[in-house]
């Protein structure tokens, strides 16, 4: 059974509604992608791999349908727990989709790990689509030779070549995943783009800018948590203070830089974004709290949402 259920209420004609999972090696652009389809930033981006850690739910409403979006973590040889559970998150939410699609990168060559999620998604049940990204980058000579070897891994399979940074081809690929949803009404109202909280987000906006700002001096091993979170009633503010999350002693300078200067930085890229997000000006204070190895304990990843 997937995630769709009916529930037995009169559907519109024709309308349709169900979740796609997205799913790909890491850095294809699968948050990109999300972030496009909804016209607005839900989910962080950084070069870094493994940037997604755990399922984001897009909705998008179009006419006669909707489409939950599953964002997860890039499907990689997993070493230690953390990346052990992100892959297993990202395989669980394709099966428990009512279609999967599967992104890859058309700059990069397709590699075993492709091949073996192609071959894995055959057997899965699932309708697959698939998106081949940054086409703007890529000369069509290649992209030909790229649609052809996918059509050889996944025969039957829809192949939508698009740009999920400029938007190209997006509509159609939408209209291709829509064709693969079963028939049912909406299951969120037309103006919901996603069920994450504010405070969700905004511990994300913080950690996506700690890792562009760190880029290869910390490993992607950081979590960010808010310690509080509280609307002044009597005036358009918010004050924030939140935890950023290492997990060794060595990297806590590093974080917060010469004299301060890297900390104030992150908050102040961080302070702009959330200001966007929530429409109120916002006084951000950031900390760093070292917790060592804690990428490897249950307990502290249940704690930070991986």
């Amino acid at each position: 059974m997937t995630m769709h259920e009916k529930d037995g209420r009169d559907l519109p004609a024709n309308h349709r509604c169900g979740y796609v999972a997205i799913i790909g090696r890491p850095n294809v652009g699968k948050s990109t992608l999300l972030n496009q389809v909804l016209g607005r930033k839900i989910a962080i981006v950084t070069p870094k791999p493994q940037t997604t850690r755990r399922r984001i739910l897009g909705i998008k409403t179009i006419p006669g349908a909707q489409l939950l979006f599953l964002d997860t973590p890039g499907i990689h040889a997993a070493r230690g727990l953390m990346n052990e559970r992100m892959v297993m998150r990202a395989k669980h939410a394709a099966l428990e989709a009512d279609s999967v699609l599967l992104m890859v990168d058309a700059t990069r060559s397709l590699s075993a790990t492709d091949r073996e999620l192609a071959k894995w998604l055959q057997g899965s049940g699932r309708p697959v689509v698939v998106a081949i990204n940054t086409i703007d980058r890529v000369p069509k000579i290649e992209l030909l030779s790229l649609l052809d070897e996918l059509a050889r891994w996944l025969p039957g399979a829809e192949l939508v070549p698009v740009s999920a940074l400029t938007g190209e081809n997006v509509e159609e690929l939408l209209e291709t995943l829509r064709s693969h949803l079963p028939q049912g009404p909406a299951l969120y109202p037309a103006d919901e783009i996603t069920d994450e909280t504010e405070r969700d987000i905004v511990a994300e906006i913080i950690r996506e800018k700690v890792m562009l700002a760190t880029r290869h001096e910390i490993p992607y091993a950081v979590a960010v948590t808010l310690d509080s979170f509280e609307e002044k009633p009597d005036r358009p503010l918010v004050v924030i203070r939140a935890c950023i999350h290492v997990d060794r002693e060595s990297q806590k300078p590093i974080v917060i830089g010469q004299q301060g200067r890297r900390i104030k930085s992150i908050g102040q890229t961080a302070r702009t974004e959330i200001e966007d997000l929530l429409g109120r000006r916002v006084f951000l204070e950031l900390f760093v709290r070292v917790q060592p190895g804690w990428t490897t304990r249950p307990a502290h990843l249940k704690e930070f949402g991986v």
